[in-house]
């Protein structure tokens, strides 16, 4: 038996492993998740201290390339990196992790508001003011899909503001045709994750016939 056999052999298995959740939680199930998460574990630290520890910080740092000075900035995070590993240690010195999560959580919030405000915000708006360029001179689907766009953004923004009462004419109507966009909107996001599901699930199944047991072959 060669390697490759003993591979798919060891991949059908753990398949059926973790399919046999359906029928009940039980022993191989548990088997074949603890096998997945240590080994996601393994391969995603193995991968880190690779790509940041010694391509990032040491080669940087330490061992620079021939003709390159040495990155001496790089002794903060580092210094922030052990920092917080103190956190794992019970002394009185276990209080500076702090100051390395308050650096990582500011300097993450701070990024993720303008990646969120250019994304969401400046983005939707400039995709929704570019459906009606050439709106005179474009289909009647275009039309449709452009005026539907303008609708969906501007009632579900009054949908989200809470600053005034969800009633009367205007703010009660467009709250109310808002969750009609977004439930539509959801119900289109879930089909989408279904569909990668049964795409995976194919994909399995695909491998158990015609690799595992070739069937057809």
């Amino acid at each position: 038996m060669t390697y490759d056999s003993v591979g798919i052999w060891v991949a059908a298995l753990l398949t059926l492993f973790i399919y046999s959740f359906l029928y009940k939680d039980n022993v191989l199930y548990k088997f074949a998740e603890n096998i997945f998460v240590g080994v996601s574990a393994g391969y995603l630290g193995a991968r880190l201290f690779y790509d940041v520890v010694m391509r990032k910080l040491y080669q940087p740092l330490i061992a620079p390339e021939p003709g390159h000075l040495a990155d001496y900035w790089l002794i903060i995070p580092t210094i922030l990196s052990l920092m917080m590993m103190l956190k794992i240690v019970p002394n009185a010195y276990s209080w500076l992790s702090r100051w390395s999560l308050a650096f990582v959580v500011g300097t993450g919030v701070g990024l993720m508001i303008v990646t969120y405000l250019v994304s969401n915000g400046l983005m939707q708006v400039a995709a929704t003011i570019n459906a009606f360029n050439g709106f005179a001179d474009a289909t009647w689907g275009a039309r449709i899909n452009a005026i539907l766009l303008a609708i969906g953004v501007v009632t579900g923004l009054i949908y989200f503001f809470f600053s005034k009462e969800h009633k009367g004419l205007v703010f009660g109507s467009c709250a109310r045709v808002g969750i009609y966009f977004l439930m539509v909107s959801f119900g289109a996001a879930f089909g989408y994750t279904v569909m990668a599901r049964i795409s995976l699930l194919i994909g399995r199944l695909q491998f158990l016939l015609f690799e595992w047991l070739k069937i057809g072959l």
